[in-house]
């Protein structure tokens, strides 16, 4: 029956019933409201042990500062401080997202004299980086780690982006993140930072999938998570609303923090 229905998204909506909650839970097709869903405000998990350099940590859309707990227990046994930052990305768009977490950021950081501050970041929360950056650069920032970035947008975007239920499920910012010229992305250009890009190639929404040309994470694709300037690329078989749990990724993310190239 599928066979036969030519809209990606009617087909989507067709197999959600049959899905199951773990993964509507992993696409976050879920209500806005659902607490396990987005934070309703901005939340910082610290933590700190006096070292010398710290890491903070963006969450991406529609995501919660849970899914970046494994990172936050790897990193505190790697020797760095670290700040799990949460934001009500389906509230706000880019540039509200962005005054709020960096306001975050540096009232955290400016409480201690860290010699660098890193960034490890999923999807969206490269965009939040690289906006930020660009209008106001930190002057002890160190290396950034972008997992499965949009840096180029997302077809998705282009695709279900005027629909009401896109826009319902993912708020503001997720209508901001497609490929054509005004996109968000589209207008930050190259990036003058040390920065290292991490991205998948393995996908559980084969429908989202279709919508997108090319090797994809089922969200974003390969060649668009490409970003200029960037420093170090690597592609995993590892799908998008995971990536930052994936041990693999986590050890690459801890190289380029340190060496500022993936190690082999």
């Amino acid at each position: 029956m599928l066979a036969k229905i030519k809209n990606p998204l009617i087909a989507y909506l067709a197999l959600m019933p049959f899905l199951g909650l773990p993964v509507l839970q992993a696409q976050r097709i879920m209500p806005p409201e659902a607490p396990s869903r987005n934070p309703a405000r901005l939340t910082v998990q610290s933590a700190v042990g006096n070292h010398p350099e710290c890491v903070v940590l963006l969450h991406g859309l529609a995501r919660t500062p849970r899914c970046m707990g494994k990172m936050v227990a790897f990193l505190g046994g790697q020797g760095y401080d670290v700040f799990n930052i949460g934001y009500p990305s389906t509230k706000h768009n880019v540039d509200e997202l962005t005054t709020m977490v960096f306001d975050a950021v540096h009232e955290q950081v400016s409480k201690r004299e860290y010699r660098k501050v890193h960034f490890i970041v999923h999807s969206l929360g490269s965009i939040l980086v690289r906006t930020h950056m660009k209008k106001s650069p930190m002057p002890n920032l160190g290396r950034v780690v972008m997992l499965a970035p949009p840096s180029k947008g997302s077809e998705v975007v282009d695709k279900l982006g005027g629909i009401f239920l896109f826009k319902w499920i993912n708020g503001p910012a997720g209508v901001q993140l497609g490929t054509n010229p005004e996109s968000v992305p589209s207008k930050l250009g190259p990036v003058d930072f040390e920065c290292g890009v991490l991205t998948g190639r393995k996908s559980i929404n084969w429908i989202l999938s279709m919508m997108i040309s090319g090797e994809n994470d089922g969200k974003v694709s390969v060649e668009r998570a490409r970003l200029p300037g960037m420093r170090d690329f690597r592609v995993l078989n590892v799908a998008h609303p995971f990536i930052m749990k994936n041990p693999e990724v986590m050890r690459l993310a801890l190289g380029f923090l340190r060496e500022g190239r993936f190690p082999s």
